[in-house]
């Protein structure tokens, strides 16, 4: 995952760069597999590698496929993202310490699930039983959310007309 990921920075040919992210995608759900999370496997499989790359790939053939070098302001580009580090660090001060056996989550809805999940689900695996059952809707509604994301930028981009290519006007004849 690391080569292709350092290859994915030094490419300039974005054909390359598509195919390459589609990659690491399979890779990471293979990583997934290998740590038995087959549910989260799977998304990043179906997302990732599928959905994604299909997006980039029509993203392609509306686009160029080269990278046009822009002028650098590493300046601002280093200030955003320390902006950015620092709201996201500051967002997470109120969050009880990491492993804190007082946290919240580890009083209520946790304990059902490592006790019960196994006989009211069926799956061995504590993770699938929480995804695919206790919260199937809440992944479907993320799905949702991803196809309409999808079918909108779909929309936006086929909205536009190539050049060159004449526009058919329906109800009229040549002659």
């Amino acid at each position: 995952m690391t080569v292709t990921a350092f290859a994915l920075v030094r490419l300039r040919n974005l054909f390359a760069v598509v195919m390459l992210s589609g990659i690491f995608s399979l890779l990471a759900a293979v990583l997934y597999v290998v740590l038995d999370a087959v549910d989260v496997a799977f998304t990043e499989a179906a997302v990732g590698a599928g959905i994604a790359t299909v997006l980039m790939l029509g993203t392609l053939a509306l686009t160029t496929g080269v990278v046009k070098e822009a002028p650098r302001k590493p300046l601002a580009a280093l200030l955003i993202v320390s902006l950015t580090g620092a709201l996201l660090i500051f967002g997470t001060l109120d969050m009880p310490p990491y492993g804190d056996p007082n946290a919240p989550i580890h009083h209520h809805v946790a304990p059902r699930y490592i006790e019960k999940s196994g006989s009211e689900v069926g799956p061995p695996n504590i993770v699938t039983s929480v995804l695919a059952s206790y919260r199937g809707y809440d992944t479907l509604g993320e799905v949702t959310v991803i196809f309409t994301a999808a079918a909108g930028i779909l929309i936006l981009l086929g909205g536009r007309r190539r050049p060159g290519k004449k526009r058919r006007t329906a109800g009229k004849t040549g002659g």
